[in-house]
């Protein structure tokens, strides 16, 4: 395809497949909280270290600019959220929670290097 012509389907991309990134998201944090109750917010722990290894895996594969923003920008970017993390750890530290808010920093921190490498280190396998 053209580049004139492939903008335009990538744009469209975008905009799906970060649909069904945001869709899975709440599909996941939804599935998770409801087996996990408690003031942990466990839901977004298990989106972002899936959604760091995954993007690892990807990094780790030979693949095309398009389908890397496809993948790791639209689908991913949706996927996982920064946002929500910091919003949800520092309700923990307002509600005086402090050891849960350290956690969720340090827990996410390292689980999410660990899973972007593990996910890096299996892409280079295949």
């Amino acid at each position: 395809m053209s580049g004139a012509l492939w903008a335009p389907a990538l744009w469209v991309g975008v905009l799906g497949i970060g649909g069904f990134g945001a869709m899975t998201r709440f599909m996941v944090d939804r599935t998770v909280s409801r087996r996990m109750k408690g003031p942990f917010p466990f839901g977004t722990l298990v989106i972002n270290i899936s959604g760091a290894a995954l993007l690892g895996f990807l990094a780790g594969l030979t693949v095309r600019h398009e389908i890397a923003i496809l993948a790791g920008t639209a689908f991913l970017g949706a996927y996982t959220t920064f946002s929500t993390w910091m919003l949800q750890t520092q309700r923990l530290a307002e509600q005086r929670h402090i050891m849960f808010a350290a956690m969720n920093i340090v827990i996410s921190v390292v689980l999410g290097l660990a899973a972007a490498a593990a996910g890096h280190w299996t892409a280079s396998m295949l």
